[in-house]
């Protein structure tokens, strides 16, 4: 399938001052999301749980209503699920977890409804707002695909509210958004401009069957960002780097192209943001990936009581990327090897299952 290029703004359903919104299965969601990966591990920072909540009712306060978390991300379900349960409108906070399958187990309807259940459990919730469904192998495809059915059927019960997917394909995407029609409301992948792999075939599927996208990995672990214009390519065993940023170190200059390269596009980044009233490296990645019309939302990792940037990721609303912008990221991303990320690391997901 061919790659989608330059695509016209996703047009959000509704818009408030601050933030523009998709609609999400029956959700009004913002575009921008919290994600909460970074509790899985203190690799990352941490900081005590009040702080976190505190940093939680900043994001809210600010208009930064969704979070995203997964089972295995350590303590985030619970942690989210005491802070929702303390605010005077819970429902105004969506939370959006996964059930993943790294391994194969026995499919039922009592191993399925007891993560779900679990997952309620631990959210404090009686029903989950958006449950993202991760199955690692794909030659099981009779479970991964009795196990929607089953999601399918707890959401009819009111379980669940919204059912999307995670690191799935685009050919296992088609294959389940086929055979469940109007179910999937979502997949979520790893979506840059460093990694554009689901413009080549994921994107066709979502808008064949109205999914959205909610992307992370935009900012590639806080590398596509104004601090390490004219750094020096960084030891990945100094020490010094937390996971993701070993995780795309390694797909800049391995997969993608190099730190030279990566260098130039962090100052036409830089450059574009200066003629958009001092935008940053960051917000001009961001608002590129929001362009797409099959993204739904970005979901952008904080160190939540460590380091958090709600004010400055706010300004991508500010911003319209025009035509001469696109040509000069073109001019850089042309010259790199991501149109080819898909064979050399494989469609979106991938990587994770090497």
């Amino acid at each position: 399938m061919a790659a989608v290029t330059h695509p016209p703004p996703a047009v959000p359903t509704t818009m408030t001052p601050a933030h523009e919104t998709f609609q999400l299965g029956p959700f009004t969601a913002p575009r921008l999301w919290t994600g909460l990966w970074q509790l899985s591990s203190n690799a990352w920072g941490t900081a005590s749980v009040s702080k976190i909540r505190q940093a939680m009712g900043r994001h809210v306060e600010r208009g930064y209503t969704a979070f995203d978390m997964a089972d295995h991300y350590g303590s985030a379900e619970l942690i989210f699920g005491k802070f929702r349960a303390s605010l005077e409108s819970p429902n105004s906070v969506l939370g959006a977890t996964k059930y993943c399958v790294f391994k194969p187990i026995p499919i039922s309807r009592e191993t399925v409804e007891a993560a779900v259940r679990q997952r309620m459990e631990r959210m404090r919730t009686t029903q989950i707002d958006l449950l993202q469904f991760h199955w690692q192998d794909y030659e099981l495809k009779q479970d991964y695909i009795l196990t929607v059915d089953i999601l399918n059927q707890l959401k009819g019960e009111g379980l669940i509210a919204a059912i999307g997917l995670c690191n799935f394909d685009s050919l296992r995407t088609d294959e389940i958004c086929t055979q469940f029609p109007g179910v999937i409301v979502s997949n979520q992948v790893q979506f840059s401009l460093i990694d554009t792999r689901p413009l080549y075939g994921m994107a066709d599927i979502c808008t064949k069957h109205g999914i959205k996208l909610l992307t992370y990995g935009t900012l590639c672990g806080g590398f596509l960002a104004d601090k390490w214009i004219g750094e020096p390519e960084p030891d990945p065993y100094s020490g010094s780097l937390n996971p993701s940023q070993r995780k795309y170190l390694d797909m800049i200059i391995k997969a993608w192209h190099s730190w030279t390269l990566f260098q130039e596009l962090l100052c036409v980044l830089r450059d574009i943001g200066a003629r958009h009233d001092g935008l940053s490296v960051s917000n001009v990645a961001t608002r590129w990936v929001l362009d797409h019309a099959v993204v739904g939302a970005v979901i952008i990792g904080a160190r939540l009581g460590c380091s958090e940037y709600p004010d400055d990721n706010a300004k991508v609303f500010s911003v319209s990327l025009t035509d001469e912008d696109r040509r000069y990221i073109d001019d850089v991303l042309t010259r790199s090897n991501g149109s080819r990320l898909i064979r050399t690391i494989g469609d979106c997901g991938g990587e994770y299952r090497c």
